[in-house]
């Protein structure tokens, strides 16, 4: 069945598209989230054509009068996407040409491609999409910053290999994931840098004859600068490739969260529970209380790093210049994009409302030998053994005291046992060595667990996090006051100033 539908480009051909064809081939869904960003890109353009003499300002004026009311008519839910016609690019010059006359509407497309034109209607939402990410990812650091400052010197177990290895504080454990996300920042500001130029202007893939001016188009749309070269720019998708692969180690930190929450909220763990607002229970077990949240975003993960893969496969075969396979780049992305929004938005707020056990992790970190190595490092420096010969002897201890199911808390015991290796230790002092909270004081070195360097790396933090605050208030100023010269543009033209 062929549909009666008329194309921009059908002029080299002699039937018209089947129904199955259309079907297969429109964007229409995906490309809703780009209308108001291909009308931006397109007030740029004719901007630019009549500006280098191209067009007139007549076509101008008729072309910008039409684009918007296409944004007028968006914003109000009239203007939806008609999968006739393929994709958001040729709804909106469509809706030129219909309304203006192809006498007019027909010269927007003049000096430019389909191909670099998804291309800046991808950067210009992409980086907005990115940026807010980056607001997500600073308050779920605010979040955890809170909680540091609350637990400077609240004692926990630190673990390796999920056993108990060395007492750690709660604000310790906080800052890490902090310390995690501000490298997450980092990766997503360079998505963001590569994102951030300016492919109007490639063409088809050879640049054009007209004389347009690119710097021009990248100042209007608030670019950094042009993405030079125009078979590179209609060939790649890295910048998409970098986003999805930052958006991924976004995902595996919220998913590391995410299980400690879960095995942390269990009965045996008993250290944490989380709000009831933020839980859920069971159709059949009254008792129950689930981290359904934290077990979401945990599974969410997965389809993150799909996206990464389909990313990268689709890539992997591709010649140079446009290939339709580029069509397929922004379902995965945009579902992406959704995927860590939704975990960004609740995630601070379950962390803000959890309520930390401080006894239960007291009690744990006295229950399972977590200062063994403070007591093998005092060995070293008080009695001059070799740590490994420390390490032998208070392995050999710990395996007595399991053995008769005991435990450090036991301090005569200890004393006797450190006496068979001929090594005297007041009793007063063996409770020191083996304190826990002492032990978090004791280790003072650059980065770790003591009060002092929470506190500092918290201030070294905060100072971190207000510099990502103002990068990214730059960014999007940079963005509001390039729309904002367009648009004072286009109201001068229409005669509306």
């Amino acid at each position: 069945m062929n549909t009666q539908q008329k194309t921009l480009w059908g002029g080299r051909f002699s039937a018209s598209l089947t129904s199955e064809t259309v079907a297969f081939t429109h964007s229409i869904e995906v490309d809703t989230r780009l209308i108001r960003y291909d009308i931006w890109g397109s007030q740029v353009h004719a901007i630019m054509l009549a500006r280098q003499g191209i067009i007139s300002d007549t076509d101008l004026k008729e072309i910008l009068q039409w684009l918007c009311k296409a944004e007028d008519d968006f914003q109000k839910g009239n203007f939806t996407l008609d999968p006739n016609k393929e994709d958001v690019h040729l709804n909106v010059e469509s809706y030129i040409i219909e309304n203006a006359g192809i006498e007019f509407g027909g010269k927007l497309h003049t000096a430019r491609s389909r191909n670099d034109q998804v291309l800046v209607d991808a950067h210009l939402y992409i980086r907005d999409e990115i940026l807010n990410i980056q607001r997500g990812v600073a308050s779920l650091c605010d979040s955890f910053l809170n909680i540091a400052k609350a637990h400077v010197d609240t004692v926990m177990p630190g673990y390796t290999h999920t056993q108990h290895a060395q007492p750690i504080s709660l604000g310790f454990w906080a800052t890490a994931y902090i310390s995690m996300f501000l490298r997450d920042q980092k990766r997503l500001q360079a998505a963001y840098e590569l994102t951030n130029t300016n492919p109007l202007g490639a063409c088809a893939l050879a640049g054009t004859s007209f004389p347009i001016d690119r710097n021009l188009t990248t100042e209007l749309l608030g670019f950094d600068e042009v993405q030079e070269h125009a078979l590179d720019v209609i060939s790649s998708r890295d910048f998409i490739a970098e986003t999805l692969f930052a958006l991924s180690l976004v995902m595996a930190n919220l998913s590391r969260i995410s299980e400690e929450l879960i095995y942390w909220t269990t009965y045996e763990f008993g250290i944490a529970e989380l709000d009831d607002a933020y839980s859920s229970g069971s159709s059949i077990m009254p008792q129950k209380k689930n981290a359904d949240i934290a077990e979401l975003t945990r599974g969410r993960t997965g389809r993150v790093y799909g996206a990464l893969m389909d990313m990268l496969t689709n890539l992997k075969g591709l010649p140079l210049g446009y290939n339709r396979d580029f069509q397929e780049d922004k379902p995965p992305l945009w579902e992406t994009f959704d995927i860590v929004k939704g975990c960004l938005d609740i995630l601070p707020n379950l962390l803000r409302t959890t309520e930390f056990k401080t006894k239960r992790m007291a009690e744990l970190v006295n229950a399972n030998f977590a200062t063994a190595t403070e007591l093998a490092n005092y060995l070293v420096k008080e009695h001059q053994i070799s740590f490994r010969e420390c390490h032998e002897i208070v392995g050999w201890i710990v395996g007595e005291l399991v053995r008769q199911e005991k435990t450090f808390l036991d301090l005569e015991l200890t004393q006797e046992l450190l006496k068979k290796k001929d090594i005297e230790i007041q009793i007063e002092q063996l409770k020191q060595i083996l304190d826990a909270e002492l032990a978090l004081e004791n280790n003072l070195s650059l980065g770790g667990t003591s009060p002092t360097e929470v506190n500092r790396m918290i201030e070294r933090i905060e100072e971190q996090l207000n510099e990502n605050a103002k990068h990214i208030y730059d960014c999007q100023t940079q963005i509001e006051e390039a729309h904002k010269e367009t648009q004072r543009i286009v109201d001068e033209v229409l005669g509306k100033e």
